[in-house]
């Protein structure tokens, strides 16, 4: 299966680059060939942590967009090729739209083989609520969703859970997982060592380097998560 996952949310801070890394770090440990592509501008955290896989792409320009696209053009029956995995920044849902349907990029890809996954990275608050509805209002069936709790920004999802947004995702086929969360002290030595997951847990020299006991809730933080996607058309 070839795949194109959005990893989105819209708003800041509710994990998306965690998710994009995780999914990373999957598809490397399973062997599978993928593409990555950072929309952050300022941050650039996807590349900076998977710098072998990913690069920049402008998301205000079709033909930085195109490059995305591009990515699925030279495959075969013999190489199908590779996935791909946005990292989409907060407020980039406008110019991806409008790329995406003057592209008319989802019969396209749906010809092609190619499933199309907008990752939903939710947290606890009523924006990540809203922010669904304007996602699945935009493009309607075709598409996959994945509408993602992540347990690190917070524990109470009753209000997603009961709310008509979730129940109108659900009808266009959505799939509702949760991200567990990963511990706050291993997160941060990770982040500064701009480190892939596979580093945190293999590499054990420098001060930022994370002990035996830390590396082990990793492991067990990603075989959980990989269980998680297991379950995903990704």
């Amino acid at each position: 299966m070839r795949s194109l996952n959005f990893i989105g949310g819209e708003k800041g801070g509710v994990g998306k680059s965690v998710a994009a890394r995780a999914l990373a770090q999957y598809f490397i440990d399973r062997e599978r060939p993928f593409t990555g592509f950072d929309t952050d501008r300022s941050h650039t955290t996807f590349t900076r942590f998977y710098a072998d896989y990913a690069s920049p792409v402008i998301v205000d320009s079709y033909e930085g967009l195109d490059t995305i696209a591009a990515s699925f053009e030279d495959a075969s029956d013999e190489e199908p090729g590779n996935s791909v995995i946005v990292d989409l920044a907060a407020q980039t849902a406008a110019p991806l739209a409008r790329w995406i349907k003057d592209s008319d990029l989802l019969p396209l890809f749906a010809e092609m083989g190619v499933a199309v996954n907008f990752w939903h990275l939710a947290d606890a608050g009523k924006d990540s609520v809203d922010l669904l509805g304007k996602l699945t209002e935009t493009y309607g069936a075709g598409p996959n969703y994945f509408v993602v709790r992540n347990l690190g920004r917070g524990s109470d999802f009753s209000q997603l859970d009961a709310s008509q947004e979730l129940q109108d995702a659900l009808a266009l086929g959505a799939q509702v997982v949760s991200l567990p969360e990963l511990h706050e002290g291993s997160m941060r030595k990770i982040d500064r060592k701009d480190a892939s997951f596979w580093a945190a847990i293999n590499v054990r020299n420098g001060s930022d380097a994370l002990g035996m006991l830390e590396r082990q809730r990793v492991k067990t933080w990603l075989r959980n998560t990989y269980a998680m996607l297991d379950n995903l058309p990704v």
